[in-house]
């Protein structure tokens, strides 16, 4: 029990006793003790200003901390970003109660990378982490860097993950070694399974599917309890995990926690309970929106149950941008260029959402940017905690939360994809991209009910964006502003000099590995993918 439990009721009831007394003060004529009531007087109301806002949260404790990182959730899937034909109204409200990120990106367009990034506050690249880890990789999280959940497990917060872990299935990499508690979910994608794209299980043994991937399991903390086989089990997860994230408040609801709930889906294939089957006007990715929308509702509402709400940050944000090429069963960028798998706008920009009733305005809007590799530095302030010893690139935005329009903590993001490719950089306003080749989503007609369309690949010329005139990044403007220009290829070349760049074969200074399943590398042998 923190000292605040004990404290606040003694607090609440001096606090009006000496109004009381300082009124009846300021009531009597005689000037001299009217000038020392008011100089007393003011003294005490700013002492109950500031403890009202260090120590009235719900129970006295430091913050619970509840990150849903969704899976390949675009930029405009949810209606307060411009969705249409389903409704979110949970997600709405969150917004409604906390603050809207317009400018909020992910660290990588793609899975294993951008998960890495949120629990270590660094660069994937950085860590050795690239692209998505499959059944075959070697690698994972190494054990040597610090995620928000043992930072926090050192503050004696209760840990849990449900849903999608993907930084290496092995033992060693398993999430409970990393600071959780309890874990209930999946080993990596949904999609690295030997079923077909009708939702079968693939019988032929020379088929690339049924040699790469063995059952989907569901793992609980180090033990596989089950198999994901169809489409009717993938069905349950966004329930399940739902579900098990309650529980868990519900038994932590006296003492922090901080819970991590990274949903499988929207990434294909997606599946949804039939509770919202048919529910929505845009088939079934608009279901599976509505069942997403009702596991925030649901997670809230826990909150209120046990009356924590007004001290538990919410974070709502996605691991990267839709996977267009899967058409009606992919969401939407909300306008933005391309999509995952891309550095362009739609496949990093993402919608976010935070609420905290004891710190966040409500109804707020943030445009200043941020990124997923924020949130740690961000919590170890909020939990008063001491950061890693080694390097990160996450930067504390804790006066963005408290709504300081001032305030721009990050003027600068560096967007790499692949193994180490700095394809663009970002400064204030403006986005310079760099050379490089990408997949794109244009010039080619997607997938339909589950099944993917193919990737149209381009090259990606030397360009400069003003992304808030031009977020959708159609009109190059480096021949106006050279002087923009210059001072972006100065953030190039100093993430070239730390992180590397593999297009220009800059090694990088200040990379660390990943960790390894065995004691070396096995020559020639990829460890990561992409999606």
């Amino acid at each position: 029990m923190g000292l605040g439990v004990l404290m606040y009721p003694m607090y609440n009831t001096f606090k009006w006793v000496v109004f009381l007394f300082l009124y009846i003060l300021l009531n009597i004529k005689s000037s001299t003790v009217k000038k020392i009531a008011s100089i007393i007087f003011s003294f005490i109301f700013c002492f109950c200003t500031n403890f009202n806002n260090h120590e009235s949260n719900d129970q006295g404790l430091d913050p619970n901390i509840i990150i849903i990182f969704m899976d390949d959730l675009g930029y405009g899937d949810i209606v307060n970003f411009g969705a249409i034909d389903y409704q979110t109204p949970n997600l709405d409200e969150l917004a409604n109660q906390g603050m809207t990120f317009t400018n909020f990106y992910s660290a990588q367009a793609v899975c294993s990378a951008s998960r890495a990034a949120l629990l270590t506050g660094c660069y994937p690249n950085r860590i050795g982490i690239s692209g998505a880890l499959f059944p075959q990789s070697k690698v994972g999280l190494n054990e040597n860097e610090v995620t928000i959940a043992e930072m926090l497990k050192e503050k004696g917060y209760s840990t849990a993950i449900f849903g999608k872990w993907h930084l290496g299935h092995q033992e060693k990499f398993n999430p409970l070694n990393h600071g959780f508690d309890n874990y209930l979910g999946i080993p990596y994608s949904n999609d690295m399974w030997p079923v077909d794209y009708d939702g079968n299980q693939i019988l032929d043994e020379s088929n690339w599917k049924k040699k790469a991937y063995p059952q989907l399991p569901l793992m609980k903390d180090f033990e596989k309890i089950d198999e994901i086989r169809d489409l009717n089990d993938q069905s349950k997860l966004t329930t399940l995990f739902t579900e098990e994230s309650v529980k868990f408040i519900n038994k932590n609801n006296d003492k922090p926690f901080f819970l991590y709930l990274p949903h499988p889906m929207p990434h294909v294939p997606i599946a949804v309970s039939e509770k919202f089957k048919g529910k929505s006007k845009q088939g079934l990715y608009g279901d599976l929106m509505m069942e997403i929308d009702w596991s925030v509702g649901e997670i809230v509402k826990a909150l209120e149950k046990n009356n924590i709400e007004n001290n538990t940050l919410i974070v709502f944000t996605s691991d990267n941008g839709p996977w267009l090429n899967y058409g009606n069963h992919a969401g939407s960028t909300g306008g933005l260029r391309e999509g995952k798998g891309t550095s362009f706008e739609g496949g990093q920009r993402v919608p976010t959402i935070m609420k905290w009733p004891n710190l966040i305005p409500i109804g707020s809007v943030s445009n200043q940017m941020a990124s997923t590799i924020d949130l740690l530095p961000t919590i170890a302030n909020l939990v008063s905690t001491k950061l890693p010893n080694h390097i990160i690139d996450g930067i504390d935005i804790t006066s963005v939360l408290k709504g300081d329009k001032k305030s721009n903590p990050r003027n600068n993001f560096y967007y790499y994809y692949g193994d180490n490719n700095l394809e663009a950089v970002r400064k204030d306003n403006w986005k310079l991209v760099l050379p490089h080749k990408s997949r794109s989503y244009k010039n080619v007609l997607p997938g339909d009910n589950g099944y993917p369309g193919p990737y149209y690949q381009i090259q990606a010329e030397y360009s400069l964006y003003d992304l808030r005139r031009d977020p959708g990044e159609e009109y190059d403007v480096k021949e106006l502003y050279p002087k923009v220009v210059f001072e972006l290829e100065k953030l190039v070349e100093s993430a070239r000099k730390d992180l590397g760049d593999n297009l220009t074969r800059r090694i990088g200074e200040n990379r660390r590995e990943p960790g390894f399943s065995n004691t070396r590398r096995e020559p020639g042998f990829s460890n990561t993918a992409e999606d």
